[in-house]
């Protein structure tokens, strides 16, 4: 019994317990009803006080906080377009006239990265002002354009068509190899190369020796020409005293290495250099490479940087298929023409070059370049020029048991060497051409001893080439020196120079590099010269 009154006292307690709880929860809500309903006026007042003064100061808070974060997004925004600015590579063009940023100023962006300057932007906006097609330009007609669909407006306006900007190529519509890079932005001047990095000529010629065997006159004179060209660009901004350039004429027979030695200096130097092509030059308006294309090549070559173009080299070949044309009557187009539109070039003048082209066109963007800084080589085989050469001495003959004979240098194998201004003249080159090439110098004609060192001495001789390739078979490849002397013989009668050893080679090479792959037994090659000659075979060997 004792059990029971205690567990129903205890159950009696817990309820009076949770009436106590149920009475105070009734109470606060009758205190917060009365608070809300105004009859505790003096306790009201004082909370709704505190509550006003709080939202007051968060409202603040709230409002000091947005106009920061507002500064800082500003900020933070306007830091990123100036950095997007900078880190823009290539200036914007025109979709338009095609014209950079730098000659019309400031342009319109549009969507899809299109750029228009602000000529054409006037231009547009006053054409379509001239000629309001069906009432475009009703200014309660344009409120409705977004209400309509494009199936609905091709209806209505059906002369209009509607072009996808995206489908065009490159970013905004015109590739990179077209723009130009933004000129960095300079303090002072400065040189554009140290002095004292410069390569002295000796050892450019010594680079050059590593490749090119023989011609020892024409590497020290275009060694010494690049070693001032260097000089001259940088002292431009240093001295008062202005130093002309010096453009040279390379004169030579064919095969003798005239090419060759300009292209291995470019692998040798840091400044960019162009190898062009004069025969496809035509004078402007007709068919064929502009004149300025020359210059745009180089600065293909410097990357469109028309500041590192402004100090680079161009090497002009086949210069003398530019020489004016005789007993003829009509426009010379691709001669005489070309040599005068030239002439500013060389002497250095502001040109203006087509960027990514070869031809001006509406559609190809034009820069300006100096070409007061840029180094001209020319060069050619002037292959009748040996004759003029021949009658100018032959006058100098007279009669008698000591005069000279009419066929004394019939047999002069380097007879170009005593070429002269007159000389040129008389094979086509106008005189002012001419004058603007101060440096004229010759390569010497290929001999047999000459050819046997270009078989075998330079870092990429020919020789080695076909060594490397068949040691990638595991096979050893060797010459003996009657074969060596066996190419450089039959190379000397095709008479094309360093050109016909390569064909002699690919053409008796043939049917051992067929053969080698077909058996694994096969060690070692080695080239007779009976095998040249076709009255004997290689000797093989077999793996030991």
């Amino acid at each position: 019994m004792s059990n029971y009154y205690d567990e129903t006292d205890e159950i009696f307690f817990n309820e009076e317990l949770e009436s106590d709880e149920e009475d105070d929860f009734m109470e606060e809500q009758e205190i917060s009803q009365k608070l809300h309903k105004g009859e505790e006026k003096e306790f009201g007042e004082e909370a709704l006080e505190i509550s006003e003064d709080d939202y007051e100061e968060d409202r603040e808070e709230a409002e000091i906080e947005a106009d920061s974060d507002s500064e800082q997004e500003g900020a933070e925004s306007d830091k990123e377009e100036v950095e997007e600015e900078d880190d823009k590579e290539y200036e914007d063009v025109c979709f338009v006239c095609r014209r950079p940023e730098s000659k019309t100023g400031k342009q319109f962006k549009l969507p899809n990265n299109i750029c228009v300057c602000n000529d054409c932007m006037h231009k547009t906006m006053d054409a379509v002002s001239q000629f309001d097609y069906q009432g475009m330009l009703n200014p309660n007609m344009m409120g409705q354009f977004g209400d309509i669909d494009l199936d609905k407006m091709q209806q209505q306006f059906p002369n209009i068509s509607f072009v996808n900007i995206t489908d065009l190529q490159g970013e905004g519509g015109i590739p990179n190899k077209q723009k130009l890079k933004k000129k960095k932005k300079k303090e002072k001047a400065e040189p554009a190369l140290d002095i004292k990095n410069i390569p002295a000529p000796h050892k450019i010629k010594a680079q050059l020796d590593d490749y090119i065997v023989g011609q020892d006159y024409a590497k020290k004179v275009i060694s010494v020409a690049v070693y001032n060209h260097y000089k001259r660009v940088a002292t431009d901004t240093m001295d008062e005293i202005e130093i002309e350039k010096s453009n040279m004429l390379m004169i030579g027979p064919t095969g003798c290495g005239k090419t060759y030695l300009v292209k291995t200096l470019a692998r040798l130097l840091d400044v960019p250099l162009a190898i062009t092509d004069a025969t496809s030059l035509t004078e402007a308006g007709y068919i064929g490479d502009d004149i300025e294309s020359v210059v745009s090549k180089l600065l293909a070559a410097a990357e469109n940087d028309v500041e590192k173009a402004e100090r680079g080299i161009i090497f002009i070949d086949e210069i003398d298929k530019i020489a004016k044309k005789k007993n003829t009557n009509s426009r010379d187009v691709s001669g005489e023409s070309v040599q005068q539109g030239m002439l500013k070039l060389l002497e250095g003048a502001d040109v203006e070059v087509p960027v990514g082209a070869n031809s001006k066109n509406a559609m190809v963007p034009l820069t300006t370049i100096n070409t007061r800084n840029i180094l001209f080589i020319c060069g050619g085989a002037f292959p009748d020029l040996d004759e003029i050469i021949k009658q100018r001495l032959n006058k100098q003959t007279s009669i008698g048991y000591n005069a000279d004979l009419k066929d004394k240098f019939d047999k002069e194998k380097n007879i170009h060497k005593n070429v002269e201004i007159e000389d040129l003249k008389k094979f086509g080159m106008i005189p002012e051409f001419v004058g603007r090439l101060p440096i004229v110098f010759t390569l010497d004609a290929l001999t047999e001893e000459m050819l046997i060192q270009i078989l075998k001495e330079p870092k990429n001789a020919i020789l080695k080439q076909y060594q490397k390739l068949l040691d990638l078979d595991e096979v050893k490849l060797e010459f003996d020196d009657s074969a060596l002397k066996a190419i450089a013989k039959k190379a000397m009668e095709k008479d094309t120079g360093a050109r016909a050893l390569r064909a002699i080679i690919e053409e008796f090479m043939l049917d051992i590099m067929y053969e080698i792959p077909k058996d694994q037994n096969i060690g070692k090659v080695t080239i007779t010269g009976d095998y040249i000659n076709g009255t004997g075979g290689p000797v093989i060997e077999i793996r030991g």
